[in-house]
């Protein structure tokens, strides 16, 4: 996992993606223009959480470290140093692993 002086605000999610498969379970290659766009990685840093309307803060269920799943068209992807990183609201994240 790597370390981002980057903190997401309210219920979003700084993630680093996993990368994508570069061979089928045959052992063929994957060109680069067929390669699925990954659906999984490591959270890198979360938000406080997201407000409610009352003003509290509904805390986040999901932490720096974390491995989860996304929505496959969810969130936005930026570059920060050369790496790839997706931001995502809470509400894009599908699971965690436990």
């Amino acid at each position: 996992m790597t370390t981002v002086n980057l903190q997401p605000l309210g219920d979003r999610v700084l993630v680093e993606p996993d990368a994508p498969e570069t061979k089928t379970a045959s052992g063929l290659f994957i060109p680069d223009s067929a390669k699925e766009k990954p659906q999984s990685g490591i959270v890198v840093a979360a938000g406080p959480g997201k407000i409610a309307d009352d003003g509290k803060t509904i805390p986040m269920n999901v932490k720096a470290g974390d491995k989860v799943l996304y929505a496959k068209y969810g969130g936005t992807e930026i570059k920060i140093d050369g790496n790839d990183y997706m931001i995502l609201r809470e509400s894009d994240i599908l699971a965690k692993k436990i």
